[in-house]
């Protein structure tokens, strides 16, 4: 954290910790490991495919992916 913008390296990662905890795991009180892991996998389908991203000028991280790599040029890479 020492050079020239190194601060904002993992904002995003930050970021995302930050919607989690307050969005979910804050609210919910998971009681024991398996209903945490089973409302993380909840959440993360939920943030990536409904939740809207003010960054992605108010689309899904689902929409803005598909919408620049198409299945069918997925199929030619693989």
């Amino acid at each position: 954290m020492d050079g020239v913008n190194r601060a904002l390296d993992n904002i995003v990662v930050e970021r995302f910790w930050r919607s989690l905890k307050y969005e979910d795991i804050y609210l919910k009180d998971y009681r024991t490991m398996s209903e945490l892991k089973e409302g993380l996998a909840r959440y993360m389908k939920f943030y990536n495919s409904e939740r809207f991203h003010q960054s992605l000028e108010y689309e899904t991280p689902d929409t803005m992916y598909w919408s620049r790599f198409p299945v069918r040029e997925l199929k030619e890479i693989a």
